[in-house]
């Protein structure tokens, strides 16, 4: 080992936590090294959310197209072809790649990427690759993404999981999707939309579990008004055979009786563990907890310069916080800083039909918190633009604190919900009342005109103290 194979600070991973760390660390005057096993830009660039983001489009192009003669354009109906809306992804994915040129920059900044295989501790300081280059570094962040977990039961390599989902060689016309998590619900949709017969099955007794519980109970109820089968609080799943012609007999347990039905494809949608099982994380003196790496508010695991960000330390595995993560983890390991990130303030949502999206707590979260919390339902049906458009289906929840009427959470279900969503989100982090936020002039007509009609309903409320009213 030379001289030139030290570092100031070297990243594991190239996704969106990893290159936020490194540009960070380089802009701060670090050498650093960044050293990725497989593609640049991480899962939800090449197999995750930009795909899955294209094919909600298509499908959406599909339901519009369905829908077009109610609006006087004669149109035949639309059929779906697989192999040309899975070379349509791969460009779209390409296009987003060259956008974030994420190699470019790293050779702009002086950050040397490195991709020879995966990258493991020797010990707490010292990584070796693949091809047997050795590195070492004053400090290390891990950002290796997650992977898809398959259920542990007989079968399951019959079964893809999300980011296979585009290697499936035709459109299934019967398809099982387990798991009614954010990625679940949005391979319902996808599916639905293309003309595939889909069951949703899920032990949970409701979907999107994490989501406000109305968010939960409308986005099923659209699924089941669109001809869904959705089966939450099965008993749980037994076993997948083969059977003719490349079909799969699934076989689940639900309401204390055994099921069973053929399908053309099915899609584990069931957890996202972080990718950290052969790191060796053991070398460094690193112990995982629920597969994930724990760290301390400043993304610190056990071992102080060694940090964990993005899907690796199991928190919020999405891409905004895994950015911010990123530049936190990085400024604390190169100054030495205490950095955190607002992980109240994180936005979510899903591209599912109609569209879900929430920041804060829960409408339970904000009761168990403060029970006379004021809070304020509006459905899409009284907003003009949603009647404009046709896409009455959802409604905006503003939860607001009854003391001093700040926001402790929005969710929202219906056409552009993850913007109307992003559009409270900045108002919680400007500290914006619902007085302040109901004086907003809302451009018409507007989806995001919805949270002025909301604000101004929790100003009404006599629960809020009169200088707020």
């Amino acid at each position: 080992m030379t001289d030139s194979d030290h570092y100031d600070l070297a990243v594991i991973g190239a996704g969106p936590a990893g290159t936020a760390a490194a540009l960070r660390a380089a802009e701060l005057g670090a050498r650093t090294v960044v050293l990725e096993s497989g593609r640049v830009g991480g899962t939800c660039v090449n197999t995750g959310c930009v795909p899955t983001r294209v094919l909600a489009k298509t499908a959406r192009l599909v339901r519009e197209t369905r829908n077009a003669a109610e609006a006087g354009i004669a149109v035949g109906d639309p059929s779906v072809d697989w192999p040309s809306v899975v070379r349509r992804v791969q460009d779209r994915v390409d296009a987003v790649r060259s956008v974030k040129r994420e190699t470019v920059r790293f050779a702009d900044a002086g950050i040397e990427l490195v991709q020879e295989g995966r990258a493991r501790f020797a010990d707490d300081r010292t990584l070796v690759t693949d091809s047997g280059r050795r590195i070492t570094a004053d400090a290390i962040v891990v950002a290796v993404g997650g992977h898809s977990r398959r259920l542990p039961v007989p079968g399951a390599e019959l079964a893809t999981v999300p980011e296979h989902v585009l290697a499936l060689p035709r459109l299934p016309r019967r398809v099982a999707v387990i798991g009614g998590g954010n990625t679940g619900a949005q391979l319902v949709t996808v599916f639905d939309a293309f003309g595939s017969d889909v069951v949703l099955l899920d032990v949970a007794p409701r979907i999107l579990t994490t989501s406000d519980a109305d968010v939960s109970a409308a986005v099923a109820a659209a699924f089941v008004e669109d001809g869904v089968d959705v089966r939450t609080g099965i008993d749980g799943v037994d076993r997948l055979d083969p059977a003719d012609d490349g079909a799969i007999t699934l076989s689940w347990r639900e309401g204390g009786s055994a099921r069973s039905a053929v399908f053309d494809a099915v899609v584990m949608a069931t957890g996202w563990p972080a990718d950290v099982g052969d790191l060796g994380l053991e070398h460094a003196g690193i112990e995982t907890v629920r597969s994930a790496i724990p760290v301390d508010q400043y993304f610190r695991s056990a071992v102080p310069h060694v940090f964990a960000v993005g899907d690796a330390n199991g928190r919020d595995m999405l891409v905004q916080a895994a950015q911010f993560e990123g530049e936190a983890a990085a400024e604390n390991a190169v100054l030495a800083a205490n950095r955190r990130t607002p992980h109240h303030l994180l936005p979510s949502g899903g591209f599912t039909d109609p569209d879900y999206a929430g920041v804060g707590l829960t409408e339970a979260e904000a009761r168990d918190r403060d029970p006379q919390c004021v809070v304020a339902t509006v459905p899409y049906a009284d907003l003009d633009r949603a009647v404009i458009d046709e896409r009455e289906r959802g409604f905006l929840k503003l939860i607001a604190d009854r003391r001093r009427g700040l926001l402790l959470g929005a969710h929202a279900v219906g056409e552009n919900a993850v913007e109307v969503i992003q559009a409270v989100t900045t108002a919680m982090a400007a500290g914006i009342d619902v007085s302040t936020l109901a004086n907003v002039q809302f451009a018409y007509p507007t989806y995001s005109a919805v949270i002025g009609i909301a604000a101004r309903a929790i100003t009404r409320n006599p629960a809020l103290p009169a200088t707020l009213r």
